[in-house]
């Protein structure tokens, strides 16, 4: 499967989850949230310290997203994108995107063991969606 394949099966999920949604508007984790939001598609942050973000309620880990979410965006740094693969796998998620700095060789070989659809290559759903700071 190449980059855009894996691309468009990410997209194809009817809902997305966002792994280290943050309230600050300038971090990465928010932007990825407000991406989605920009584009039309249903996205859930994820944040064990937050109840809302940009509007959305928020849940606090991987295993409270709701069933139709195939794909999780990881905004988190590399130990804990390592460390939450394991419940990513035992929800059924299909697809992970790592964003620019979340991932790590160790993190890809464990989705890669559970036949998860891995991004880790340096893209950027930011640049590929276009999104755009208002």
């Amino acid at each position: 499967m190449d980059s855009r394949e894996q691309i468009d099966r990410f997209l194809a999920s009817p809902a997305f989850g966002v792994v280290g949604a943050s309230s600050k508007r300038e971090k990465y984790g928010n932007k990825v949230l407000r991406c989605y939001m920009q584009k039309g598609y249903r996205a859930i942050p994820v944040n064990p310290n937050e109840r809302e973000i940009e509007g959305i309620g928020c849940v606090a880990q991987i295993s409270d997203l709701p069933a139709e979410v195939k794909s999780i965006s990881m905004i988190t740094p590399p130990a804990v994108t390592e460390q939450l693969i394991p419940a990513a796998a035992a929800k059924g998620i299909e697809n992970i995107w790592m964003q620019p700095g979340a991932e790590s060789q160790a993190a890809v070989e464990l989705c890669r063991k559970n036949n998860i659809n891995v991004i880790a290559d340096g893209s950027c759903i930011l640049v590929v969606l276009g999104y755009h700071e208002h």
